[in-house]
């Protein structure tokens, strides 16, 4: 209240007859309310000693054990066209059931006695290795012959060869003989040409030696003709045999060559068999994928691709489905400031979207509503959202089993329980933003068996 005059009226009123002011100076409520506050201060005071288990939160969702019980998309390794559906959204199928028909949308594949045509080929083309194979014995058969003949040739050339040079040695010493007959009638000639000159010969025995001489000489010219006759018989001889050896090479030749085209012709045409039995084994298989067929047990959840005639590439995703038999597991998040502190068998707490649960992140013995889970796997890799991913599998040794009816994909906030700390430690490490305390393995056993 402000001073605006001179006079002083605090002497001279009396406050005790107002009630608000008895109840501003009354001492007990202020001894009472400074008990209070000295007892609150006191509690938060020891509070702050309390021990605080120190946890890392993550947001995750549900999810199986095994990648083969995850749910999967059905895609057909080749292009078609939907022709039919036999299963509808929300079916049990089993392994091998037919879920959808397709047709070819390749016209290299339109031809509907394709199967059949290819294996004419095939039967056109086996029967072609078969002549070649019956050519090719054929061939060697001719190689075979031409070798015995080109024997039977030269050993008869050879002989021929030896006669000419024994007709050689013959008529060489028919010459020599001839030759010497002829030195004698030489002699002869000219003693009776000198007793005919001198008259103790008569002109008929001159002429007679005379005629004699001229024979054998005769005889000499025709044996020398012989001889070189013989000879050039003896040089005929060796030509054939060089003849004959080259005709029959060049035939030998020949029909080794021939022999050699065959047998590739043959082996190009296995090929070529090998190919079209190749095809036809993918056209019969191609045939049986026009029918797409569950993998395993499941469930249709849903038909990505589903008008009738429309078409689609190799690889395109066409029908989702979820197996029927699954081991649920939790796959979660990490930073990674926070993994070396995880390891595989740790401990941790899982709440489940769903499920009602109260949770002290401090203490866990008083939370209620978590379940018991075990670190099986943790990613070597950052994942694409910076952090790393766990994958949590129920703990054996858990209170409290997984709920029945949890779906995969469902959502789960897990709880690692790390070490015992005091509040006032815990507060000061948030507020300097320090990561957890790391501790031994054996700790963090004790601290999973403490949550449970």
């Amino acid at each position: 209240m402000l001073n605006l005059s001179n006079s002083e009226t605090d002497g001279n009123v009396n406050f005790s007859k107002f009630k608000a002011y008895s109840s501003i100076v009354n001492r007990s409520i202020h001894r009472l309310l400074s008990r209070i506050l000295l007892g609150t201060a006191i509690f938060l005071f020891i509070l702050l000693f309390f021990p605080w288990t120190q946890t890392i939160q993550s947001k995750g969702y549900v999810t199986t054990l095994k990648p083969g019980q995850r749910p999967q998309t059905l895609q057909s390794p080749i292009p078609g066209k939907i022709e039919q559906w036999y299963v509808k959204e929300g079916d049990y199928v089993k392994k091998g059931d037919t879920i959808l028909r397709i047709s070819e949308v390749k016209d290299q594949y339109f031809d509907p006695m394709l199967l059949e045509r290819t294996g004419d080929q095939i039967n056109s083309k086996a029967n072609s290795v078969i002549a070649y194979g019956q050519k090719t014995e054929a061939l060697r058969n001719q190689l075979t012959s031409a070798k015995k003949e080109r024997v039977l040739k030269l050993e008869q050339t050879r002989n021929k060869l030896k006669q000419a040079k024994l007709k050689i040695v013959s008529d060489s010493i028919s010459l020599e003989a001839e030759e010497v007959n002829l030195s004698i009638a030489k002699r002869q000639y000219n003693r009776i040409e000198e007793l005919y000159e001198e008259g103790l010969k008569s002109r008929l025995d001159f002429e007679t030696k005379q005629s004699k001489l001229q024979e054998t000489q005769a005889k000499v010219i025709d044996l020398e003709s012989k001889l070189l006759t013989s000879k050039n018989e003896l040089l005929n001889a060796k030509m054939e045999i060089n003849r004959i050896e080259a005709e029959y090479a060049n035939k030998i030749s020949k029909i080794e060559s021939d022999i050699s085209t065959t047998i590739s012709t043959r082996l190009d045409t296995e090929v070529q068999v090998s190919k079209l039995e190749n095809s036809l084994s993918n056209y019969s298989i191609r045939r049986g994928l026009y029918f797409v067929r569950a993998p395993l047990d499941g469930y249709i959840n849903k038909a990505i691709i589903s008008g009738i005639g429309e078409t689609f590439k190799e690889g395109e995703k066409l029908v989702n489905i979820m197996p029927k038999s699954y081991e649920i597991a939790v796959e979660t998040y990490i930073d990674p400031i926070d993994l070396p502190l995880i390891g595989i068998g740790d401990h941790i707490r899982v709440q489940f979207d769903g499920w009602p649960a109260i949770v002290f992140s401090g203490w866990p013995n008083a939370s209620y509503g978590t379940y018991g889970a075990e670190v099986v796997a943790i990613e070597n890799f950052i994942s694409d959202n910076g952090k790393y991913r766990l994958l949590l599998a129920p703990d054996p040794d858990s209170e409290h089993p997984w709920p029945d009816a949890l779906r995969v994909g469902s959502g789960a906030r897990t709880l690692a329980l790390l070490e015992d700390v005091p509040i006032w430690y815990e507060i000061w490490r948030k507020l300097n933003g320090f990561p957890p305390n790391y501790y031994p393995k054996t700790q963090q056993k004790n601290s999973g068996e403490k949550a449970k």
